[in-house]
């Protein structure tokens, strides 16, 4: 297969975690051959979705590790397949990126994830389509709700609708004598809607990392366990990545979800889990391939490449 992935700038991936990276090695080893554009490079030209693309071939060698020919431009409908992989954040040039890519699958193109679901999608605010799995939540800009939610449950986790890798997740108690500042900070004084949920004490021993793989979850999760501390597990906020086979709980979360995230065109999906609780469905740019495989040898890509090759077979 040809397959073009839309990603971040090749010289910001870390090689050594990325899952992007691990995506690409798997499929250039079974023989497909990688393309790859940047954000940008999506464009509607001449009538058509078209592709600012370069082939990308893998060294093997950790330091200079692709070679890419010059950018050419080519349809996004002629390739077998289109990743989208680019990280966040979720402003207007993601969300036209979207819709471009949503015209390229009116003309043939095969994108994953769905840009219609990516858009509509929101990963934090997801959860609400599944309230039996939620700890309390509350989400509002109006400051005096988020004051009686941190009231009612004395410990509680505020954080913005948009943020990524832990970025203004903050712990509040209801003594916390910076709760009037934080609440007015992260609402910009009302005008933002935010999320507030009730601490959950298990993120202790991490905050589980669930893939789903075309509705069928991995067996292993990662665990980011938050450093001494701290309370956000976040691989990026300093957490440590623990590998555990999933609990009952967590596949009991993975099998009610998957089939209906997976029928939505959701192709790769990240759940995050604290204790017995569902907390965020990601589906921008999923990651922790590389950890869980280095721990437990599950091989996350090849279950990826699997699952790509066989929606693409359909």
């Amino acid at each position: 297969m040809k397959i073009a992935i839309v990603l971040d700038p090749l010289d910001s991936i870390k090689t050594y975690k990325d899952t992007t990276y691990a995506m690409m090695v798997e499929a250039a080893g079974r023989g497909h051959e990688l393309h790859v554009l940047m954000q940008d490079g999506v464009m509607w030209k001449h009538g058509r979705v078209i592709g600012e693309s370069c082939r990308l071939e893998l060294t093997g060698d950790a330091q200079h590790w692709y070679r890419i020919d010059p950018r050419s431009e080519k349809p996004l409908a002629e390739f077998d397949a289109v990743l989208m992989r680019k990280d966040p954040p979720f402003d207007m040039e993601y969300v036209t990126a979207t819709w471009l890519l949503e015209l390229a699958g009116r003309e043939g193109a095969r994108v994953f994830n769905d840009p219609r679901a990516l858009r509509d999608h929101s990963e934090k605010l997801a959860i609400a389509e599944f309230p039996r799995f939620t700890a309390p939540t509350l989400v509002t800009r109006l400051q005096q709700q988020i004051h009686d939610f941190i009231d009612a449950h004395a410990d509680v986790v505020v954080k913005p609708l948009d943020g990524m890798g832990g970025a203004q997740v903050f712990r509040v108690t209801d003594a916390d004598a910076n709760r009037n500042v934080i609440v007015e900070t992260l609402t910009r004084h009302g005008e933002r809607s935010i999320m507030a949920q009730r601490y959950i004490p298990e993120i202790r021993d991490g905050d589980k990392r669930v893939l789903l793989i075309a509705g069928e979850p991995v067996p292993y999760s990662l665990a980011r366990i938050p450093k001494p501390g701290e309370t956000r597990g976040n691989l990026a906020a300093g957490g440590t990545g623990v590998a555990k086979p999933l609990s009952a709980r967590d596949l009991e979360i993975a099998t009610a979800l998957g089939p209906e995230l997976a029928r939505r065109g959701l192709l790769l999906v990240g759940l995050d889990v604290i204790g017995d609780y569902l907390t965020e469905i990601n589906v921008t740019s999923p990651t922790c391939f590389q950890e869980i495989r280095e721990q437990t040898g599950c091989n996350v890509a090849g279950l990826f490449i699997d699952a790509l090759e066989k929606a693409c077979a359909a």
